[in-house]
């Protein structure tokens, strides 16, 4: 029989249903010290990292990622006004304020996270087995490189720490702090294979050894280093599936919040929002396989489908596509672009039986102009199909420098987000905001 761990509240920290396959005591009453004092306690505190990051509907930091990539970059578009939030962030400019709902729950939630995985990795002392210390330090590692990753993506700065007035610093650099987790994480991993112990007591879904090389990959590629992230990318095996996983306690937030009606926002249309020469190709058997037509085409013409069908849809850590996405990109900012149009070619060919997800465009091989800006062309516009809703269109518009605010054509209303007023009313050190 399944038996539930009953919710923890501590200070800062929040907890909730998880099913799984032991007993454990009611730990509804225990102290912070308590809960961090045994393996079991951090394996249970383990279980609320996933929980405060994807669940929550709006609050997650899952929906506030979607929402912050896609409405910025009409990748989505808002359907009722009155969600008046999500409509700002779709107008853009000034009226992205400091107080944007979407804009504070995606950095106190990252910030959570973040602080709450840094308690569980700081008291892993007491945990003697190593292949369950394995498994909790990368389970903690993974939601901690997550937060900070996400941080990057939107924010110009960030704190990595957590304390009074505590300095903030340049995104580059929080994209380092998340590898550098990560990639001790990966020693760790490495030295001492996950326990069955531990695998029988957190929520099931994330493929720890893999995501941790597929997230190296992600932020090495966001900060630069293209030797990092190749090395890193060629170590996911990607026939195996990393996920989110959500049932009727704890629902899949994109589709109860947004995309499971006609009432906040959805695909801008069947281009996903891309026009002129990153318009998908007619043939692209990942469009059915992202949207369909909607049951209100006045409304919105067409809904998001994929990950996102029901309360229990599953959302992937990480797609293969975007492993050999990043390869393709790494190589050709290298230089190397021979190996960067394999790489693009693996996505451009993969059809739904070859793509562990079922997500395959079943295309012809890139047949492009064999040049830098050209090859890259192709590879930011795979992206933006392969990863629509995963929240990476406003990164990606930025590093591919595509026209941004104020230019002709303009792809994204703004760059980076303000800081929220809730740090700067507490947090001196506090950065001015970005101009737009």
């Amino acid at each position: 029989m399944k038996k539930i761990i009953t919710p923890i509240l501590l200070t800062g920290f929040m907890l909730t249903q998880v099913a799984c396959n032991k007993e454990y005591l009611n730990p509804s009453t225990i102290s912070q010290s308590q809960a961090v004092s045994s393996p079991d306690g951090l394996m249970t505190l383990s279980n609320g990292l996933q929980y405060r990051y994807t669940t929550g509907g709006a609050l997650s930091v899952l929906y506030a990622s979607t929402a912050g990539g896609g409405l910025t970059t009409k990748e989505e578009a808002v359907l009722n006004v009155g969600n008046l939030d999500e409509a700002n962030l779709a107008t853009g400019a000034g009226n992205v304020s400091n107080i944007n709902s979407v804009v504070r729950n995606l950095w106190t939630q990252s910030h959570l996270v973040r602080s709450n995985a840094e308690l569980i990795l700081a008291n892993t002392g007491v945990v003697s087995d190593a292949g369950t210390k394995s498994g909790i330090i990368g389970y903690a590692s993974i939601f901690r490189a997550l937060s900070l990753g996400t941080l990057g993506l939107f924010f110009e700065q960030s704190p990595v720490t957590t304390g009074n007035n505590v300095p903030f610093v340049p995104r580059a650099q929080v994209f380092k702090e998340a590898i550098s987790t990560l990639e001790t994480a990966a020693t760790q991993v490495s030295a001492a294979p996950v326990s069955a112990d531990f695998t029988s007591k957190i929520v099931t879904g994330i493929d720890i050894p893999n995501t941790i090389q597929a997230l190296i990959a992600r932020y090495a590629l966001f900060s630069g280093d293209y030797d990092k992230a190749l090395a890193a990318a060629a170590k996911v095996d990607l026939t195996k599936k990393s996920v989110y996983n959500f049932d009727d306690n704890t629902r899949n937030p994109l589709f109860e919040y947004t995309f499971g009606n006609l009432n906040v926002f959805q695909p801008t249309n069947a281009s996903l929002g891309l026009t002129g020469a990153l318009t998908p190709d007619a043939a692209d058997k990942r469009i059915s396989f992202l949207t369909k037509v909607s049951s209100n085409p006045a409304v919105a013409p067409v809904v998001a489908t994929a990950f996102y069908t029901a309360n229990n849809a599953a959302v992937p850590v990480y797609l293969p596509g975007e492993i050999l996405l990043i390869q393709a990109e790494a190589y050709a900012r290298k230089g190397d672009l021979t190996n960067a149009v394999v790489a693009l070619n693996k996505v451009l060919t993969k059809t739904a039986t070859t793509d562990v997800f079922g997500l395959g465009a079943a295309l012809p091989a890139y047949a492009g102009a064999q040049t830098a800006d050209a090859i890259l062309t192709e590879i930011y516009r795979n992206r933006q199909i392969e990863l629509a809703y995963q929240g990476f269109r406003l990164e990606d518009s930025r590093r591919f420098n595509r026209p941004g605010p104020g230019a002709t054509g303009a792809e994204r209303n703004r760059n980076f987000f303000p800081y929220p007023l809730t740090e700067r009313n507490n947090n001196t050190s506090t950065p001015a905001d970005p101009a737009n």
